[in-house]
């Protein structure tokens, strides 16, 4: 072993009196110090939303069922916005999880005809899967009655709708919902109300309430249709208000309602529900919604 010389120990002695002082202070309760320790860098907090989901579950009516889209008075939820495998449509789901995932991974619990009354049920139905996210477009039932008399009350159409959400933030915490907006009903009766075809499924009982006795324009006719509008607009404050308490919810800031569906976009048996083309249009509104670093406002 190497032999420390004179200097070398000199050194020593005063770097070890140094420390001893050091040391001697802390232990009296001096004034130094004590050397700050490196703490761990903290994780990163979960973001409260996922921008890419890895299933998609989707409840509503006929919209998501794309009644109309294919063939007259008949689903066609191949053609859906929110799950469907149509590749003219490129559906939500698709666009998230790509054509194989979407396959495996997406499930449409829809029912033409369904109102809000309707939705916890469903919300139990997809609850089931466990999905990372479920989508909601529900309404225009509730707006479309044979009267405007018999439209769902704003009351119960809120309680309804926050029972859904609150049975599946109770199953699933972590699941995210994006919620569309109700379309605008009178936008529809406008572009549809020319067509002799669309008056002749119209008289089958699609939207009474709006769409009956499409040629009137007399000021009882306006009250009426007017009085559907304000619902459907009192029913867009309700599913906005209720989303935006729940972090894990996202509104699409009245996309849906605010989209100017032309003929195009319409359904050429009925000129109300959205064609593929249409159906397009509300996939690309949702993902944009969905993906979207911000909420829509």
């Amino acid at each position: 072993m190497r032999t420390l010389s004179h200097r070398s120990r000199g050194v020593l002695a005063v770097v070890a009196a140094a420390v001893l002082g050091v040391a001697g202070c802390d232990a009296v309760g001096g004034d130094s110090a004590a050397p700050a320790r490196s703490a761990k860098p903290s994780p990163e907090p979960t973001p409260p939303w996922d921008r890419s989901p890895g299933s998609v579950a989707a409840v509503g009516d006929s919209i998501t069922r794309a009644f109309d889209a294919c063939d007259v008075l008949s689903d066609c939820p191949e053609a859906s916005w929110a799950t469907g495998a149509s590749p003219e449509v490129d559906s939500l789901a698709v666009r998230l999880l790509g054509k194989t995932g979407a396959a495996r991974h997406s499930w449409n619990y829809a029912v033409t005809g369904a109102r809000m009354a309707d939705l916890p049920g469903q919300m139990a139905q997809a609850v089931r899967r466990k999905p990372q996210l479920v989508t909601v477009l529900m309404g225009a039932n509730d707006a479309c009655r044979a009267t405007p008399s018999a439209m769902t009350p704003v009351s119960a159409f809120r309680a309804d709708f926050e029972d859904a959400l609150r049975s599946l933030r109770k199953a699933l915490p972590k699941t995210q919902v994006f919620v569309a907006s109700v379309p605008d009903l009178k936008r529809l009766w406008s572009e549809g109300r020319t067509s002799s075809m669309a008056r002749q499924v119209w008289r089958l009982g699609i939207c009474p309430s709006m769409l009956g006795d499409a040629q009137a324009v007399d000021a009882s006719a306006a009250l009426r249709r007017n009085t559907v509008q304000k619902r459907v607009e009192e029913y867009n404050k309700v599913l906005r208000e209720v989303c935006a308490e729940d972090e894990r919810c996202r509104h699409d800031g009245g996309a849906v309602y605010d989209y100017r569906f032309g003929t195009a976009q319409l359904s050429r048996w009925d000129y109300f529900h959205p064609s593929v083309d249409g159906q397009a249009r509300l996939a690309e509104i949702a993902y944009r919604a969905v993906t979207a670093e911000k909420p829509l406002t």
